[in-house]
C-alpha cells in the first residue's frame, strides 16, 4: 500500500519542481492530448462552442456556449474587429484627419468622408482585445468542459445537468459565484484603464494632437527617452528626480510622523492616570468625522496671506506660497498640516490594539522588573508594529498618491520658483499632481501623463510588493497568535 501511494505520488512532486515555464507547457501539452484522444464531440466543441455539451444533452449549458460565440463573432465582424485591424495591423491611429470633402466621378459632386478618431480607435481596439481574451479563456471552458465529460463517460458517471452545475456554483464553488462580479468589476474598471493608459504612452496625444480635430499616432519609446533626458525646454529628467524626491520624502515624513504620532498619543489617553480618556478619543473621533476636503480647504484659508493666522500673529507670512529656500516654509506647512488630519486615525486604531495586548505579558514584564520604557520597546511596539505593518505599507503607498492634501493647500504651487518650467510642475507637486496638471492645463501632455503614471505604479508597486513580503507580519505570521 505504501509503494503504491509513493508511485502515484512522484508524478505529483515532480511536475511541482517544474519552473513556470514547464509547468505551463506541460498543461497545453496535457490539454491537446485530451482534445485529440477525445471524442468527436470534443472535437466539434473547439470549433462551435456549445455542441460538446449539446451532444451530452446539457442543452443549457450548450446554448449559452453558442450563443456567446454568435454573439462574439458579430461583435467582431461589425464593430470590434476593425478597431483591432486598425490598432494592430495598422501601425497608426487613424489617416483620415477631420472631415474631407473628396470629388466622387460618379455623383459628380464632393462628398464628405468623415474623419477618424484616434482616440475611438485605440480605445475600442482595447476593449476588443480584452473581450478577445475573454472570449478565449470561454472557449477553454468549453473545451474544457467536453473533455471532463469524456473522462466522466468513461468512467461510467453520468454528467452534471445545468441543475446540477448551478447546485455546485451556489455551494461547494459559491467563493467562484462571489468572486465573478468583483473581477467583471476590476477588468472594465481598472485593467482595460490600465491598458489604455500604458499605450497612451507610447504615442504623441498632446495639445498639438488632440481629437477628433487632430490625430495622433504611435511615437515608440520616444516620451520614455524624454523622461530621461536633460535636453533644455523638453527634457524631464531633472523635474522629474525633483518632484521624485519630494514625493519620496512627503510619503515617508507624511506616514511615520502620523504613525509614531498616533501611537504616543494613544499611550497618553490609556494611561491609568489620564483622566476624562473617553471625552478625549471623542474629541479626536470628531475632528476625523469632519470631511478632509473641508478641513484642507478651510486650512488653506487660515494659513493664506491675509489669513486669521497672520492676523492674530500681527505679519504677513506665507504659509503656502513662500518661495525662499525651495518653497521650505510651504512644505513643512503641508506635513503639519497633514499631522492635524492624519494622527487621530492612528490614534483610533492603535488604542484597539493596545487594549488587546495579554495582560499576563504586561503583568509578567512587571514582575521581572521591566519599567514603563522597556514595556513599551520590548513588548508593546513590537505587538503593534507586527499588527500595524500592512497599514503602514498602504499609508505609504496612499501618501504617495495623496492628491488631496497638496492640491486642496497649495495647487502644486507656489509657482516656478524653482525654474521647472517643464509639464507645468510647480514646487509642492507630487508625481500625482505633475500628471494630473499635465492633463488639465491648457498645454496638455497625455503621452507624457502616462509615462508619469506609470513610473508612480512601478514605484507603488514596488514599495508594496517587497517591503510587505520581507516584513515580519509576513515571515513571523504565527510571532503574536
Amino acid at each position: 500500500m505504501q509503494l503504491v501511494e509513493t508511485t502515484e505520488r512522484q508524478p505529483q512532486e515532480n511536475f511541482r519542481r517544474m519552473g513556470p515555464a514547464a509547468r505551463l507547457f506541460g498543461k497545453l501539452k496535457a490539454a491537446v492530448l485530451s482534445v485529440v484522444h477525445g471524442s468527436l464531440a470534443t472535437k466539434l466543441s473547439c470549433c462551435f462552442m456549445g455542441v460538446g455539451q449539446i451532444m451530452r444533452k446539457q442543452y443549457v449549458k450548450g446554448i449559452l456556449y453558442a450563443l456567446l460565440e454568435v454573439l462574439f463573432i458579430l461583435f467582431m465582424v461589425f464593430f470590434g474587429g476593425s478597431y483591432m485591424a486598425k490598432l494592430l495591423f495598422s501601425g497608426h491611429l487613424g489617416t483620415v484627419q477631420e472631415t474631407e470633402q473628396v470629388w466622387n466621378e460618379e455623383l459628380d459632386r464632393y462628398v464628405s468622408i468623415p474623419g477618424e478618431n484616434s482616440m475611438l480607435i485605440l480605445l475600442y481596439g482595447v476593449v476588443a482585445l480584452v473581450m478577445c481574451v475573454l472570449f478565449v479563456l470561454a472557449w477553454g471552458m468549453n473545451v474544457k468542459g467536453s473533455v471532463m465529460n469524456d473522462r466522466l463517460l468513461a468512467e461510467g458517471k453520468p454528467v452534471n445537468t445545468f441543475k446540477q452545475d448551478c447546485a455546485l456554483y451556489i455551494n461547494r464553488k459559491f467563493y467562484v459565484t462571489l468572486l465573478a462580479v468583483p473581477l467583471i468589476g476590476l477588468t472594465v474598471f481598472t485593467v482595460m484603464p490600465l491598458i489604455f493608459m500604458i499605450l497612451i504612452a507610447f504615442t504623441n496625444y498632446d495639445y498639438q494632437h488632440l481629437p477628433p480635430s487632430k490625430l495622433f499616432d504611435w511615437v515608440g519609446f520616444a516620451n520614455f527617452a524624454n523622461l530621461f533626458s536633460l535636453a533644455d525646454g523638453t527634457g524631464f529628467l531633472k523635474v522629474f528626480l525633483l518632484i521624485l524626491a519630494w514625493t519620496v520624502i512627503w510619503a515617508f515624513v507624511a506616514t511615520f510622523s502620523n504613525y509614531f504620532l498616533g501611537i504616543i498619543l494613544a499611550k497618553m489617553i490609556n494611561r491609568k492616570r489620564t483622566k476624562l480618556k473617553r471625552l478625549w478619543r471623542t474629541m479626536f473621533v470628531i475632528a476625523i468625522a469632519i470631511p478632509q476636503f473641508i478641513t484642507l480647504l478651510l486650512m488653506s484659508k487660515i494659513l493664506d496671506g491675509d489669513g486669521i493666522v497672520n492676523k492674530i500673529l500681527g505679519v504677513t507670512v506665507y504659509w503656502l506660497g513662500d518661495t525662499k529656500y525651495w518653497s521650505l516654509l510651504p512644505r513643512l506647512t503641508i506635513i503639519f498640516v497633514n499631522m492635524w488630519i492624519g494622527i487621530p486615525y492612528t490614534m483610533l486604531m492603535t488604542t484597539g490594539i493596545l487594549m488587546n495586548i495579554p495582560q499576563d505579558m504586561l503583568e509578567a514584564a512587571r514582575l521581572e522588573g521591566a519599567n514603563a520604557w522597556q514595556i513599551f520597546t520590548k513588548i508593546e511596539m513590537p505587538y503593534i508594529f507586527h499588527v500595524t505593518t500592512p497599514y503602514l505599507i498602504t499609508q505609504f503607498v496612499g501618501n504617495i498618491n495623496n492628491f488631496n492634501v497638496i492640491w486642496l493647500l497649495t495647487g502644486g504651487g507656489p509657482g516656478d520658483n524653482l525654474h521647472y518650467g517643464v509639464g507645468n510642475s510647480q514646487s509642492t507637486d507630487l508625481l500625482v499632481t505633475w500628471l494630473y496638471r499635465m492633463t488639465t492645463d491648457t498645454n496638455v501632455q497625455y503621452g507624457m501623463a502616462s509615462v508619469i503614471g506609470i513610473a508612480v505604479f512601478v514605484l507603488c508597486g514596488f514599495v508594496s510588493l517587497i517591503t510587505y513580503n520581507k516584513s515580519k507580519a509576513v515571515k513571523n505570521e504565527e510571532d503574536f497568535q
